[in-house]
């Protein structure tokens, strides 16, 4: 039995909230989607996640959350990632951090099993343990019936994510790459049953720098000097992959970009779910 598995792009702030509350719900009920992975570590104020976002995230139809980089941000996300299964954080951290490295979900139908799993890349990306290793690893942990397998890979590099869907061909069902904030082009099954693509874009604000105002991000370019990187408010969209997979043998059979186009909220760029750092990110 064929199903829908939508995978959503970094969420950046409360554009990207906004736009995922306005259609992601309409989308999952139209296009009959069983089960959504979103990369949200960016949702708070741009960088990092609350309690307070994680739980409308699910309110609006997200089945999994996974993280990056930022995942530490925010200090409330601990117990978070201590307690929630619908949560995971990269699996290449040291072993000693904080929170799950995969999980095992059932659809919204409860009729199949998802494992989720993340991992951070290396190329630019600082000195994070092998995610070579740690797929490997967690493929081997997973229970042979999850036969459904989703890995979010949040990478620099478009070269070592596409070396990711290789190492994982026939093994995940999807490898999809999050960090860089751009879609990329290469959206296909690999010929061992892995959907794959090397970036699912960000769902938030387009007319920006990667989702920050661009006359913050132009001023720091162009004359050397820090500036401080407020969110950007327009063209937001939702960005992300769907994602027809076999229930029964957890290969992929088909996969689309999708790409929604949302409308301007009014009122500020940043509110309280943000959990503002300072009193900088108040401005807008």
């Amino acid at each position: 039995m064929p199903i829908a598995i939508l995978c959503i792009g970094d969420v950046v702030g409360k554009p990207g909230r906004c736009v995922l509350e306005d259609h992601l719900p309409a989308l999952i009920a139209e296009r009959q989607i069983e089960f959504v992975v979103c990369n949200a570590e960016n949702a708070a104020g741009g960088s990092g996640m609350t309690p307070a976002i994680f739980n409308k995230l699910l309110a609006w139809g997200v089945d999994c959350v996974t993280m990056g980089d930022h995942v530490f941000r925010k200090r409330d996300v601990l117990s978070l990632l201590q307690n929630s299964p619908r949560i995971i954080r990269p699996a290449n951290l040291s072993a000693s951090a904080v929170g799950r490295t995969w999980t095992v979900l059932p659809t919204k139908s409860g009729m199949h099993d998802v494992a989720v799993t993340c991992a951070l890349g290396q190329l630019y990306m600082g000195s994070n343990d092998s995610p070579w290793a740690a797929m490997d690893r967690i493929f081997n942990e997973l229970p042979h019936n999850a036969r459904i397998r989703v890995v979010d890979f949040h990478a620099e590099a478009s070269s070592e994510k596409v070396a990711m869907g290789w190492h994982l061909n026939g093994r995940a069902s999807v490898v999809f790459g999050t960090h860089t904030h751009v879609p990329t082009a290469d959206v296909r099954v690999l010929d061992g049953g892995t959907a794959h693509v090397s970036d699912v874009g960000m769902t938030g604000p387009y007319e920006g720098v990667l989702g920050r105002r661009r006359d913050r991000v132009l001023s720091s370019l162009t004359t050397s000097m820090p500036c401080h990187y407020e969110i950007a408010r327009g063209d937001p969209r939702l960005s992300g992959v769907l994602v027809t997979v076999d229930g029964s043998t957890g290969r992929a059979m088909a996969v689309e970009r999708i790409e929604i186009k949302g409308r301007v909220h009014e009122g500020g760029v940043y509110d309280a779910d943000d959990g503002w750092p300072d009193k900088a990110m108040t401005k807008t």
